[in-house]
């Protein structure tokens, strides 16, 4: 089998040669080089053309957001930032990273080995089959009807993984606050999600907010799963949807999950309700939409085209749980027609 050939750009010189060292004894991903900055990094990705970057975004000389809106129009290459607990780690999503890992804070050698070879690892070979170089969106016309006050008793839920923050965006940025009540599972490590959040609340005409318990699902308001060790369900509770976390193992190897929102969803609101499930590597979600499509509700997935992994989508249309299929500009307007039949 080929291996996955991977350049490293870190300015620690310890911290890089850890990442070397780790990724290296993956028997299916080869470093083929290591870059202490974005110029480095430019003469690397020219002499050795590698299949996936690791970025740190704190760079000497270009720092690794810039390097990435200069790199991504050229070479199309697919890019793991490793970040420490920053939002920046979102422009770089929006400059055209794939995917990132939380960089280890004061973890012991074990913690940190864990995270090298697995965490870090399974990354790289998720991003090695991501697409990269599709960011550029058509403009979107988005006639509607506006919802009325019954959608109360509507709720939109979405779950996402590798390449979900920037499409969750994507499809937010068109919802208006007539939208019932949206609840998102978006694959992310804990404390990250509320930055994600606040950064989503500053761009989108919703209110957006990381979930706690007792939240009620409102109309024109999103909550997002914490990430973490917690799973997120709704409940119905005095006449309306609310949500609840709770810790549990992981599903599918989430935590949370989307099949576990999902399901809760179906079970709730039954008919009630839209699903979406955007790009992700993996399966999560896929029988949780089957669930809410069995139960009476529309049921959307992203396809393959503007996917940046077709995974979920592929896995949730291959056994029957999605009912439309659309292209990511197309699905804020494909919700809102369901919505307005319902």
């Amino acid at each position: 089998m080929r291996q996955i050939r991977v350049l490293v750009v870190e300015d620690s010189l310890l911290f890089r040669e850890l990442l070397v060292r780790n990724l290296n004894a993956d028997p299916g991903i080869t470093v083929v080089a290591s870059a202490r900055d974005p110029y480095e990094a430019r003469d690397a990705i020219i002499e050795h053309r590698p299949d996936v970057i690791t970025l740190d975004i704190e760079l000497p000389r270009m720092d690794g957001i810039e390097f990435l809106r200069r790199l991504i129009p050229q070479h199309p290459i697919p890019v793991v930032v490793i970040s420490s607990l920053s939002d920046k780690v979102f422009e770089a999503m929006s400059a055209g990273a794939v995917d990132f890992v939380a960089k280890p804070a004061n973890a012991t050698r074990a913690q940190l080995d864990n995270f090298m070879r697995n965490e870090l690892a399974v990354k790289v070979k998720i991003a090695s089959i991501a697409k990269v170089g599709n960011k550029k969106r058509t403009p979107l016309d988005l006639p509607r009807e506006t919802l009325s006050e019954k959608r109360k008793d509507l709720v939109v839920a979405i779950g996402a993984s590798t390449g979900g923050t920037e499409a969750i965006a994507t499809v937010l940025k068109e919802f208006d606050t007539d939208i019932p009540g949206v609840v998102i599972v978006q694959h992310m490590p804990a404390k990250f999600t509320e930055m994600y959040a606040n950064r989503l609340n500053e761009k989108c005409v919703v209110r957006v907010k990381e979930a706690k318990t007792g939240d009620v699902v409102t109309p024109g308001q999103v909550l997002i799963a914490p990430g973490g060790d917690a799973h997120m369900k709704i409940i119905r509770k005095d006449g309306v949807y609310q949500v609840v976390i709770r810790q549990g193992p992981k599903v599918n190897g989430h935590c949370p999950s989307v099949d576990v929102l999902f399901e809760s969803v179906a079970q709730v609101a039954g008919d009630k309700a839209v699903g979406i499930i955007l790009t992700g590597m993996g399966g999560d979600g896929s029988k949780g939409l089957l669930a809410m499509r069995n139960a009476g509700a529309h049921t959307i997935g992203q396809d393959e085209s503007s996917c940046v992994v077709y995974g979920m989508p592929k896995v949730a249309y291959d056994i029957g749980a999605v009912e439309y299929q659309e292209r990511l500009p197309d699905i804020a307007k494909k919700t809102y027609s369901l919505l307005s039949k319902m």
